[in-house]
């Protein structure tokens, strides 16, 4: 089992910002680790911060069919500084592949908080 580590952040706080953030989340880590199916996600865990409250994350991952995978939604801790209106995500993984196979996804301002991996990512890419 691996973990894949994924965040991205909404401008607002409103459910569709929030949903459709998370799509673009889950649809870029699939990409970027194109073997992964739901099907293998043993679980997986979401958290948000304090100032978003309009959706579960976890709903948004249902409506991409993932309604087997188990999800579990939840407070980030509330570190002064940190980034605002950020959504996380941690994903079980049954898989065979090495750590370094793995690809993580960071998206708009929550590249900051790995640019090693996201700059690790855009060089696989390219």
């Amino acid at each position: 089992m691996r973990g894949i580590r994924g965040a991205t952040t909404v401008e607002k706080d409103e459910r569709e910002q929030v949903s459709a953030a998370v799509r673009e989340l889950l649809e870029a880590i699939l990409a970027a680790n194109p073997d992964l199916r739901s099907a293998d996600i043993a679980s997986a865990i979401f958290t948000v911060t304090d100032d978003i409250a309009s959706a579960f994350p976890a709903e948004a991952a249902r409506h991409m069919g993932w309604e087997d995978v188990p999800m579990l939604c939840t407070r980030e801790i509330p570190v002064p500084g940190s980034l605002p209106l950020c959504v996380r995500v941690l994903l079980h993984w049954n898989t065979e592949k090495t750590s370094q196979e793995i690809r993580h996804v960071y998206l708009r301002n929550a590249k900051s908080l790995r640019p090693d991996w996201a700059l690790s990512n855009s060089k696989k890419e390219a």
